[in-house]
């Protein structure tokens, strides 16, 4: 069961770089925060899930939410922000 636990998270970690390399294309192309913050988010996601993977402990721990509120953080942010720049 360990090894299908480490699997399934570097699965996960490797789709959300590949998503966090989609974002930045279109950042580098449009220059809007919005994909940059998207970008960042998913890098991050991905960075968790990838130390997920690796260690021995649960994924229950407290040090694994952290980087997922802050993947959340900022995906908030990304869209209160692009809502923001359209009001105005």
């Amino acid at each position: 069961m360990e090894t299908l636990r480490s699997l399934l998270s570097g699965a996960v970690a490797m789709a959300s770089f590949t998503a966090a390399l989609f974002f930045l294309r279109f950042w580098f192309g449009t220059r809007d925060r919005f994909f940059l913050l998207f970008a960042a988010a998913f890098a991050v996601y991905g960075a968790c899930q990838l130390a997920l993977g690796l260690a021995e402990g649960s994924d229950y721990e407290p040090l694994f939410y952290l980087p997922r509120l802050l993947t959340f953080g900022l995906i908030v942010l990304a869209v209160v922000g692009k809502n923001r720049s359209r009001a105005r």
